[in-house]
């Protein structure tokens, strides 16, 4: 009888970890979303850092295609 018992907590816990894990499945997209969302936030903050080096690099590659086309 106290075997049965035991085996019947087992067979539960194992069913509620299993029913457990599955319902982790959407945090891999919500992992996502806040990566995302860190991302365009400190864009936002280095929005004119990111766009004058940008523009640096772009006249630099303008400059060195000028100097191989002349």
């Amino acid at each position: 009888m106290k075997r049965n018992v035991w085996l019947n907590r087992k067979v539960r816990l194992n069913e509620a970890l299993k029913r457990f894990a599955r319902s982790e499945e959407g945090l891999g997209t919500l992992e996502i979303i806040l990566i995302i969302a860190v991302v365009i936030i400190i864009a936002l903050i280095f929005k004119e850092w990111i766009i004058d080096l940008i523009n640096n690099l772009m006249g630099k590659a303008d400059d060195q295609a000028n100097k191989i086309f002349e």
